[in-house]
C-alpha cells in the first residue's frame, strides 16, 4: 500500500515549478513538516516496508519512495526559502540553479501511484525498455524487471536519478525500441 505526503496551499502564483529538494539522510519526513508549518506545496510520495531488527522483530514502516527527496511546488525566486530549512542540503540543478521537473511528471505521479504497489528500485541499465499505453502511469516509459514471478516496471526519473519498480498488468505494456546490451552487461552474465 502507498500513502503520501502532499500539500496544495492553492497558491495564485502560476511560475511555480515543481523541484527535487536534496535532503540529508532520514531527513525527508521532517523536511515535509518544515514545509507545511511555511506553506510550501510539497510531494513526499511513501510506501510501506518491512523491517525485520536483530532482535527478531518486524515492523512496518512508512519510507520515502524516493530516498533523499522532497518535491518542492515553489517559485524560482523562493528557492531560499526551502534552502534555508534544516535537513534540506540543496535544490537538484546545475550549479548555477535548481532544474525543474516537468510538471506532467510529477502529476503523473501523484495520481497514479496511489493506485499500484510501488517500492523503490536501483536504476538498471540492463533490460527491455517499455511505455506504459494503459493505466493511472499511463505514457511512462521504464525498463522491464521481473522480481518473484511478478511483472514491472522500473520508472526513473532521470534528474536526480532514482527509480522506482510498479507492478503492471503485461498487457498494459508496450516495446518501444531494441535492447543492445552494453559491455558491463555482457562481463556480468559471463561470470
Amino acid at each position: 500500500m502507498l500513502t503520501k505526503i502532499e500539500r496544495n496551499w492553492n497558491l495564485p502564483d502560476t511560475s511555480r515549478r515543481w523541484y527535487a529538494a536534496y535532503t540529508k539522510p532520514c531527513h525527508e519526513k521532517r523536511v515535509a513538516e518544515h514545509l507545511e508549518i511555511r506553506k510550501i506545496e510539497l510531494f513526499l510520495p511513501l510506501y510501506r516496508g518491512s523491517r525485520h531488527w536483530n532482535n527478531g522483530c518486524n515492523i512496518t514502516l512508512e519510507r520515502p519512495l524516493f530516498p533523499g527527496y522532497v518535491f518542492v511546488h515553489i517559485p524560482l525566486n523562493e528557492r531560499v526559502r526551502v534552502l534555508k530549512l534544516s535537513g534540506v542540503v540543496s535544490i537538484v540543478g546545475t550549479t548555477r540553479e535548481p532544474t525543474p521537473l516537468p510538471d506532467e511528471d510529477i502529476e503523473r505521479l501523484r495520481s497514479g501511484l496511489p493506485l499500484v504497489n510501488a517500492e523503490p528500485h536501483p536504476v538498471l541499465t540492463v533490460g527491455e525498455r517499455v511505455r506504459i499505453r494503459r493505466g493511472p502511469l499511463e505514457g511512462w516509459s521504464g525498463i522491464v524487471s521481473r522480481i518473484q514471478n511478478r511483472f514491472r516496471v522500473v520508472l526513473t526519473l532521470d534528474l536526480i536519478m532514482k527509480s522506482v519498480a510498479v507492478e503492471v498488468c503485461a498487457d498494459d505494456v508496450e516495446p518501444i525500441g531494441t535492447h543492445e546490451p552494453s559491455y558491463r552487461a555482457m562481463a556480468a552474465c559471463a561470470r
